[in-house]
Protein backbone atom coordinates (compact mmCIF):
# COMPACT_ATOMS: atom_id res chain seq x y z
CA UNK A 1 0.00 0.00 0.00
CA UNK A 2 1.50 3.52 -1.15
CA UNK A 3 0.31 7.20 -1.03
CA UNK A 4 -0.58 6.97 -4.58
CA UNK A 5 -2.89 3.83 -3.84
CA UNK A 6 -4.55 5.49 -1.38
CA UNK A 7 -5.35 8.58 -3.62
CA UNK A 8 -6.68 6.99 -6.27
CA UNK A 9 -8.96 4.63 -3.95
CA UNK A 10 -10.52 8.30 -2.44
CA UNK A 11 -10.89 9.38 -6.16
CA UNK A 12 -12.76 6.43 -7.08
CA UNK A 13 -14.51 6.68 -4.03
CA UNK A 14 -15.50 10.28 -4.20
CA UNK A 15 -16.17 9.70 -8.04
CA UNK A 16 -17.77 6.46 -8.21
CA UNK A 17 -16.40 6.04 -11.38
CA UNK A 18 -12.67 4.93 -12.70
CA UNK A 19 -13.03 7.25 -15.61
CA UNK A 20 -13.47 10.37 -14.36
CA UNK A 21 -10.67 9.51 -11.34
CA UNK A 22 -8.53 9.02 -13.95
CA UNK A 23 -9.05 12.16 -15.41
CA UNK A 24 -9.32 14.16 -12.32
CA UNK A 25 -5.65 12.43 -11.16
CA UNK A 26 -3.97 12.53 -14.67
CA UNK A 27 -3.38 9.21 -14.71
CA UNK A 28 -4.00 6.48 -17.38
CA UNK A 29 -7.09 4.40 -16.27
CA UNK A 30 -5.12 1.21 -16.25
CA UNK A 31 -3.11 2.99 -13.78
CA UNK A 32 -6.48 3.30 -11.48
CA UNK A 33 -7.41 -0.04 -11.97
CA UNK A 34 -4.10 -1.19 -11.05
CA UNK A 35 -4.07 0.47 -7.95
CA UNK A 36 -7.76 -0.04 -6.78
CA UNK A 37 -6.63 -4.32 -7.66
CA UNK A 38 -3.17 -3.95 -6.02
CA UNK A 39 -5.21 -2.81 -2.39
CA UNK A 40 -8.11 -5.54 -2.81
CA UNK A 41 -5.13 -7.99 -3.28
CA UNK A 42 -3.50 -6.93 -0.34
CA UNK A 43 -6.40 -6.56 1.45
CA UNK A 44 -7.93 -10.17 0.22
CA UNK A 45 -11.14 -8.13 0.12
CA UNK A 46 -13.13 -6.36 -2.36
CA UNK A 47 -13.27 -2.63 -2.53
CA UNK A 48 -15.98 -1.92 -5.08
CA UNK A 49 -18.82 -3.41 -6.27
CA UNK A 50 -18.73 -3.31 -10.18
CA UNK A 51 -22.98 -3.32 -11.26
CA UNK A 52 -22.19 -2.92 -15.13
CA UNK A 53 -20.66 0.42 -15.51
CA UNK A 54 -21.52 1.84 -12.28
CA UNK A 55 -19.73 0.73 -9.19
CA UNK A 56 -20.11 1.31 -5.27
CA UNK A 57 -18.87 0.65 -1.72
CA UNK A 58 -18.70 -2.18 -0.90
CA UNK A 59 -18.26 -2.83 3.44
CA UNK A 60 -15.00 -3.34 3.55
CA UNK A 61 -14.52 -0.26 1.07
CA UNK A 62 -16.60 1.45 3.46
CA UNK A 63 -14.43 0.69 5.99
CA UNK A 64 -11.27 1.56 4.62
CA UNK A 65 -12.88 4.53 3.87
CA UNK A 66 -11.87 6.47 6.65
CA UNK A 67 -8.75 4.79 7.45
CA UNK A 68 -7.19 5.89 3.93
CA UNK A 69 -8.24 9.52 4.82
CA UNK A 70 -6.45 9.94 8.19
CA UNK A 71 -3.41 7.89 6.29
CA UNK A 72 -3.07 10.84 3.75
CA UNK A 73 -3.61 13.26 6.72
CA UNK A 74 -0.87 11.80 9.25
CA UNK A 75 1.37 11.91 6.03
CA UNK A 76 0.55 15.87 5.22
CA UNK A 77 1.39 16.24 9.22
CA UNK A 78 4.30 14.11 9.07
CA UNK A 79 5.59 16.66 5.96
CA UNK A 80 4.43 19.90 7.31
CA UNK A 81 6.26 18.69 10.91
CA UNK A 82 9.51 17.84 9.43
CA UNK A 83 9.24 21.15 7.13
CA UNK A 84 11.88 23.79 8.07
CA UNK A 85 9.67 26.26 7.12
CA UNK A 86 8.72 29.15 9.46
CA UNK A 87 5.75 30.68 7.87
CA UNK A 88 2.51 27.89 8.83
CA UNK A 89 1.89 26.03 5.66
CA UNK A 90 -0.88 23.25 4.83
CA UNK A 91 -4.80 22.17 5.32
CA UNK A 92 -7.33 22.82 7.95
CA UNK A 93 -10.71 20.90 7.40
CA UNK A 94 -13.42 23.08 9.47
CA UNK A 95 -16.17 21.69 10.41
CA UNK A 96 -19.29 24.15 10.94
CA UNK A 97 -22.92 24.92 11.55
CA UNK A 98 -24.13 27.40 8.87
CA UNK A 99 -25.42 29.59 11.48
CA UNK A 100 -21.29 29.58 12.41
CA UNK A 101 -20.13 29.76 8.81
CA UNK A 102 -22.34 32.71 8.02
CA UNK A 103 -22.84 34.44 10.75
CA UNK A 104 -19.78 33.83 13.12
CA UNK A 105 -16.91 32.54 11.72
CA UNK A 106 -16.15 35.55 8.33
CA UNK A 107 -14.15 37.96 10.03
CA UNK A 108 -11.91 34.76 12.00
CA UNK A 109 -11.36 33.32 8.49
CA UNK A 110 -10.54 36.90 7.22
CA UNK A 111 -7.74 37.63 9.58
CA UNK A 112 -6.68 34.20 9.38
CA UNK A 113 -5.87 34.05 5.58
CA UNK A 114 -4.06 37.46 6.02
CA UNK A 115 -1.74 36.41 8.99
CA UNK A 116 -1.23 32.79 7.27
CA UNK A 117 -2.13 32.93 3.16
CA UNK A 118 -0.51 29.67 2.76
CA UNK A 119 -2.56 27.72 4.26
CA UNK A 120 -5.38 26.25 2.74
CA UNK A 121 -8.96 26.27 4.76
CA UNK A 122 -11.35 23.29 3.79
CA UNK A 123 -15.20 23.39 4.64
CA UNK A 124 -17.20 20.62 5.81
CA UNK A 125 -20.96 20.84 6.37
CA UNK A 126 -22.39 19.84 10.57
CA UNK A 127 -25.95 19.92 10.04
CA UNK A 128 -25.90 18.27 13.48
CA UNK A 129 -23.46 18.11 16.79
CA UNK A 130 -23.35 14.37 16.30
CA UNK A 131 -22.11 14.37 12.82
CA UNK A 132 -19.33 17.16 13.79
CA UNK A 133 -18.20 15.09 17.09
CA UNK A 134 -18.16 11.87 14.60
CA UNK A 135 -16.58 13.69 12.09
CA UNK A 136 -14.18 14.76 14.53
CA UNK A 137 -13.52 11.11 16.11
CA UNK A 138 -12.72 10.19 12.49
CA UNK A 139 -10.50 12.34 11.63
CA UNK A 140 -12.86 13.67 8.94
CA UNK A 141 -11.72 16.89 10.49
CA UNK A 142 -9.33 18.99 12.29
CA UNK A 143 -11.30 21.35 14.09
CA UNK A 144 -15.68 21.61 14.74
CA UNK A 145 -17.33 24.48 15.45
CA UNK A 146 -21.15 23.61 16.97
CA UNK A 147 -23.78 25.02 19.61
CA UNK A 148 -24.50 22.99 22.52
CA UNK A 149 -25.21 22.96 26.37
CA UNK A 150 -22.67 21.90 28.22
CA UNK A 151 -21.63 18.06 28.90
CA UNK A 152 -18.95 15.62 29.35
CA UNK A 153 -16.81 14.82 26.74
CA UNK A 154 -14.52 12.14 26.86
CA UNK A 155 -12.43 11.64 23.23
CA UNK A 156 -12.46 15.71 22.71
CA UNK A 157 -11.19 18.74 23.78
CA UNK A 158 -13.57 21.12 23.87
CA UNK A 159 -13.40 24.92 24.63
CA UNK A 160 -16.61 26.88 25.26
CA UNK A 161 -16.17 30.95 23.46
CA UNK A 162 -19.73 32.40 23.35
CA UNK A 163 -22.95 32.37 25.02
CA UNK A 164 -25.98 32.31 22.45
CA UNK A 165 -29.09 33.14 23.17
CA UNK A 166 -31.59 31.65 21.19
CA UNK A 167 -34.39 33.60 19.70
CA UNK A 168 -38.34 32.35 19.10
CA UNK A 169 -39.03 35.01 16.00
CA UNK A 170 -41.88 35.38 13.45
CA UNK A 171 -43.56 38.05 10.96
CA UNK A 172 -44.57 41.46 12.66
CA UNK A 173 -48.22 40.38 10.59
CA UNK A 174 -48.20 37.18 12.97
CA UNK A 175 -51.17 37.05 14.93
CA UNK A 176 -49.26 37.09 18.29
CA UNK A 177 -47.05 39.84 17.07
CA UNK A 178 -48.78 42.32 19.66
CA UNK A 179 -49.17 40.11 22.88
CA UNK A 180 -46.22 41.34 25.38
CA UNK A 181 -46.34 37.71 25.97
CA UNK A 182 -46.91 33.78 24.86
CA UNK A 183 -46.80 30.31 26.00
CA UNK A 184 -46.33 27.32 24.16
CA UNK A 185 -50.03 26.24 24.07
CA UNK A 186 -51.09 29.24 22.50
CA UNK A 187 -48.62 28.24 19.49
CA UNK A 188 -49.17 24.34 19.52
CA UNK A 189 -51.33 25.13 16.22
CA UNK A 190 -48.67 27.36 14.69
CA UNK A 191 -46.90 26.17 11.89
CA UNK A 192 -42.82 25.44 13.28
CA UNK A 193 -40.29 26.22 10.73
CA UNK A 194 -37.49 23.78 12.18
CA UNK A 195 -34.10 22.96 11.23
CA UNK A 196 -32.52 20.07 10.94
CA UNK A 197 -32.80 17.18 12.89
CA UNK A 198 -29.58 16.60 15.50
CA UNK A 199 -29.69 20.21 15.69
CA UNK A 200 -28.78 20.92 19.02
CA UNK A 201 -31.31 24.42 20.01
CA UNK A 202 -34.30 22.08 18.32
CA UNK A 203 -33.62 19.02 20.42
CA UNK A 204 -33.68 21.36 22.91
CA UNK A 205 -36.90 23.29 21.99
CA UNK A 206 -38.59 19.48 21.11
CA UNK A 207 -37.97 18.63 24.66
CA UNK A 208 -39.31 21.76 25.92
CA UNK A 209 -42.58 21.11 24.34
CA UNK A 210 -42.79 17.89 25.84
CA UNK A 211 -42.25 19.00 29.31
CA UNK A 212 -45.01 21.65 28.40
CA UNK A 213 -47.08 18.41 27.50
CA UNK A 214 -47.91 20.81 23.95
CA UNK A 215 -47.47 18.66 20.75
CA UNK A 216 -47.26 20.73 17.58
CA UNK A 217 -48.76 19.22 14.81
CA UNK A 218 -47.68 21.45 11.62
CA UNK A 219 -43.88 21.20 11.46
CA UNK A 220 -41.64 21.65 8.32
CA UNK A 221 -38.56 20.65 8.43
CA UNK A 222 -35.32 23.17 6.30
CA UNK A 223 -32.10 22.23 5.60
CA UNK A 224 -31.46 26.43 5.18
CA UNK A 225 -31.39 29.04 8.10
CA UNK A 226 -31.73 31.25 5.39
CA UNK A 227 -34.66 29.58 3.88
CA UNK A 228 -36.49 29.32 7.35
CA UNK A 229 -35.63 33.42 7.82
CA UNK A 230 -37.48 34.14 4.38
CA UNK A 231 -40.54 31.83 5.47
CA UNK A 232 -40.98 33.72 8.63
CA UNK A 233 -40.97 37.14 7.34
CA UNK A 234 -43.09 35.81 4.93
CA UNK A 235 -45.09 34.76 7.68
CA UNK A 236 -45.54 31.02 6.98
CA UNK A 237 -45.09 30.37 10.74
CA UNK A 238 -42.41 30.89 13.75
CA UNK A 239 -38.46 29.46 13.99
CA UNK A 240 -36.23 29.17 16.77
CA UNK A 241 -33.28 30.83 15.56
CA UNK A 242 -29.48 32.02 17.38
CA UNK A 243 -29.76 35.75 17.63
CA UNK A 244 -26.89 36.39 16.02
CA UNK A 245 -29.03 35.16 12.96
CA UNK A 246 -31.89 37.31 13.60
CA UNK A 247 -30.50 40.69 15.25
CA UNK A 248 -30.25 42.48 11.90
CA UNK A 249 -33.59 41.57 10.95
CA UNK A 250 -35.44 42.49 13.87
CA UNK A 251 -33.63 45.62 14.16
CA UNK A 252 -35.18 46.35 10.64
CA UNK A 253 -38.17 45.12 11.50
CA UNK A 254 -38.68 42.34 8.89
CA UNK A 255 -38.77 40.02 12.08
CA UNK A 256 -39.90 40.35 15.65
CA UNK A 257 -38.78 38.49 18.98
CA UNK A 258 -41.98 36.75 20.73
CA UNK A 259 -41.62 37.16 24.26
CA UNK A 260 -42.42 33.17 25.09
CA UNK A 261 -42.36 31.30 28.82
CA UNK A 262 -40.12 28.31 28.36
CA UNK A 263 -37.25 26.46 30.37
CA UNK A 264 -34.98 25.83 27.76
CA UNK A 265 -31.45 26.23 28.80
CA UNK A 266 -28.84 28.30 27.35
CA UNK A 267 -26.45 27.15 24.50
CA UNK A 268 -22.70 27.50 23.95
CA UNK A 269 -20.89 28.22 20.84
CA UNK A 270 -17.76 25.79 21.31
CA UNK A 271 -14.56 24.64 19.38
CA UNK A 272 -13.64 20.93 18.77
CA UNK A 273 -10.86 19.12 17.88
CA UNK A 274 -9.64 15.13 18.85
CA UNK A 275 -7.76 15.44 22.12
CA UNK A 276 -5.05 12.96 20.46
CA UNK A 277 -5.08 15.60 17.78
CA UNK A 278 -1.53 16.78 16.97
CA UNK A 279 -2.08 20.31 17.00
CA UNK A 280 -0.04 21.66 13.68
CA UNK A 281 1.15 25.00 13.63
CA UNK A 282 -1.26 26.13 11.30
CA UNK A 283 -4.21 24.55 13.29
CA UNK A 284 -2.43 25.52 16.56
CA UNK A 285 -2.77 29.55 15.01
CA UNK A 286 -5.99 28.94 14.01
CA UNK A 287 -7.38 28.28 17.40
CA UNK A 288 -5.61 30.77 19.20
CA UNK A 289 -7.05 33.41 16.74
CA UNK A 290 -11.02 32.00 16.66
CA UNK A 291 -10.07 32.16 21.00
CA UNK A 292 -8.88 35.44 20.66
CA UNK A 293 -11.41 37.03 18.26
CA UNK A 294 -14.54 35.74 20.04
CA UNK A 295 -13.18 35.84 24.14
Amino acid sequence: MDHKQITTFLKVAEALNFTKAAQQLNFAQSSVTAHIRALEEEFDKPLFERLGKKIKLTSAGLEFHSYAERLLKLTAEAKQAMSASDEPEGVIVIGAQESQCTYRLPPILKEFKTLYPKVKLVFKPAHSDNMARQQLMDGGMDVAFFMDVPKAEQSLTIETLATDSIKLVASPNHILASHPSVDLKQLEGDTFLLTEAGCSYRNLFEQSCQNADVYPINQFEFGSIEAIKQCVIADLGVALLPEMVVEKDIERGDLIELNWHHDMPPVFTKMAWHKDKWMSPPLLAFTELTRTMLS
